[in-house]
């Protein structure tokens, strides 16, 4: 039983770092404004020669597309008074790439929140023991600071290798290497964007892990325990 209980609170802590990332990732997706923001700080208007009008009917087609069960997406714009598909072939497979691995966010969030609720709910209603749980979500919330701090200082000093390499592990084909001369994808969201993005859902999770430690820290603090993270495992 003893076991059973540091592999629960081992598997709990854990989700934490998993269900911060997976739910920022989430909001990041779904979040028009940050598409907005993108489109203006970039100019993407005048790369694209697309009015503003249509790069939000753009974003709110991609948002779309990724919560729809859709294979392949299918987006038309009006430019210069003629409407037209705005992906290609070859981006509307890269796009279908992406949008598995945000099911595959969607799915890991899904998982780990029921883990967490389950955990919670075990802990408070049944063992009634809320020292122990605050210590989880102390010691989960320290572990996603840990990895977001140097998995944020890679992308920083480092950006160009940081996104080489998730391209590399994240997709089989070559479909990502687009041309900016001509896929829209590329100009829709240029490199710049994808480090504002980054920095966004980092700042994202660093909150959230700050903000869920915090108030298990100041609780644990109130009672008069020890803030040990290693305690986490009793």
């Amino acid at each position: 039983m003893r076991f059973l209980r540091i592999a629960a609170k081992f598997i709990f802590i854990l989700c934490i770092p998993v269900l911060l990332f997976t739910a920022t990732i989430a909001a990041a997706v779904n979040c028009p404004l940050l598409y907005e923001y993108g489109f203006q700080k970039y100019n993407i208007s005048s790369t694209t020669g697309l009015a503003p009008a249509e790069l939000s009917k753009a974003a709110r087609g991609l948002i779309s597309y990724f919560n729809s069960g859709e294979e392949f997406i299918n987006v038309t714009v009006t430019k210069n008074g003629e409407t037209f598909e705005l992906f290609n072939q070859r981006e509307k497979i890269h796009l279908k790439d992406v949008k598995a691995l945000f099911l595959l966010d969607y799915g890991s969030l899904a998982g780990t929140t029921v883990y967490a609720v389950g955990f919670g709910v075990i802990y408070l209603a049944y063992l009634r023991d809320k020292r122990q749980l605050a210590m989880s979500i102390f010691t989960g919330s320290v572990l996603t600071l840990g990895l977001m701090l140097l998995l944020g200082l890679t992308a920083v000093f480092n950006f160009s290798w940081f996104f080489l390499q998730f391209h590399l592990l994240s997709f089989a084909n070559d479909f990502w290497m687009l041309d900016p001369s001509r896929d829209y994808l590329i100009m829709l969201f240029p490199g710049g964007f994808w480090y504002d993005a980054v920095i966004f859902i980092l700042m994202g999770i660093l909150g959230g892990a700050v903000i869920a430690g915090g108030i298990s820290g100041f609780y644990l603090f109130k009672r008069g325990n020890k803030v040990d993270v290693l305690t986490g495992f009793d």
